[in-house]
């Protein structure tokens, strides 16, 4: 198999706005060594770590909302520091091309992987790195990723286009739930749930059995509704008291102490992301003398995404994608994602 020395792709070549990303017809093709396989890129899902780290919102500089990132910062990505240029795109679904030594899988095969790849080590049972930030990602023809990193999706019914919007969104609503220990019968308050993560977060707790109530904006409360949950509440209603076993929250912001509230005494809160702002305030009391337990998710068990793997496989997921772009159209995608004018995922195609 003849594989072209350059590919297309977007260089992210500093923090910053949409000029920040670069077309470029001459990106060297990577290739594998041992336990390496190269990738052939069918579709990139777009997601708000990609701006994040695009705009340096991960540097603990930066304190307000996601969209409002208006600073010079020097390490803005997951891991700290970025390595410029860098390739971005967490949401990979591809083709393998070429393997390294000692890799079982064959060309040919359809795979995808998570963005949040374990990477455990002696005193740091949480470590991680990202693809698409501490490592070159999906948003070129050919991705380089390590073999124990991939799951074989060849069997799933789902479309190229509906895999690559599942990695992050699902596998972040995943590991929340899981963290959560959201089971059947348990009452569930899903923030941000007209989003990527949120939309997956309604969709797997109530394949959990799960009584799932979501917040939204009002225009977007039957796509909600039509992915598993029951009611939704505005984001700036009055949210119930002591109502909820568990909340899953990527948004944080000036909500969060409500959302504390809302939990019964003993209950969980999930949380992977800060879109209305990382920086909360509430009342300690409410916390310790009401039994809140408090989980922070980013590290993903490779459990995690396996579970996820087999409901793609069997075809037991279905994310919503609203819209896909040619991948040259990376600047506009972004700006419809941040428009909040589409529910579910936008995806880019090479």
């Amino acid at each position: 198999m003849t594989i072209p020395k350059v590919m297309s792709g977007i260089y992210l070549t500093q923090h910053g706005g949409p000029e920040a990303l670069e077309w470029r017809d001459d990106i060297p093709v990577p290739q594998p060594g041992p336990g390496q396989v190269l990738v052939r890129v069918l579709a990139a899902g777009v997601n708000n770590t990609d701006i994040n780290t695009r705009v340096g919102w991960y540097s603990s500089d930066v304190t307000g909302a996601t969209d409002a990132v208006d600073q010079d910062v020097d390490a803005g990505g997951w891991g700290g520091a970025l390595q410029f240029p860098r390739i971005q795109g967490g949401d990979l679904c591809g083709i393998v091309e070429v393997v390294g030594e000692g890799v079982v899988f064959q060309p040919g095969q359809r795979v995808t992987c998570p963005i949040n790849l374990p990477r455990p080590r002696p005193g740091h049972p949480t470590g991680f790195v990202a693809l698409g930030s501490e490592l070159d990602g999906a948003f070129a023809q050919y991705c380089l990723v390590e073999a124990d990193d991939l799951y074989d999706v060849s069997a799933s019914p789902l479309s190229d286009v509906e895999i690559a919007a599942i990695p992050c969104a699902f596998g972040t609503a995943e590991n929340l739930l899981t963290r959560a220990g959201v089971t059947s019968g348990q009452k569930v308050l899903i923030t941000g749930a007209s989003g990527g993560v949120g939309l997956a977060a309604v969709q797997l707790a109530a394949l959990r059995g799960a009584t799932v109530w979501g917040v939204t904006s009002p225009a977007k409360t039957e796509v909600v509704k039509l992915q598993g949950a029951t009611d939704t509440f505005d984001r700036d209603a009055e949210l119930p008291a002591d109502m909820f076993d568990a909340v899953i929250d990527v948004v944080g912001g000036p909500m969060w102490s409500d959302l504390i509230l809302s939990l019964k005494p003993g209950g969980h809160y999930a949380v992977s992301g800060a879109i209305a702002g990382p920086v909360v305030q509430a009342d300690l009391r409410d916390i310790y003398l009401r039994d809140i337990t408090i989980h922070g998710c980013t590290h993903q068990a490779f459990d995690v995404f396996g579970r996820l793997v087999g409901m793609i496989n069997g075809g037991r997921i279905m994310p919503l994608v609203s819209k896909t772009y040619p991948l040259k159209d990376i600047a506009t995608a972004q700006a419809d994602f941040q428009s909040k004018a589409f529910a579910g995922k936008l995806v880019l195609i090479p």
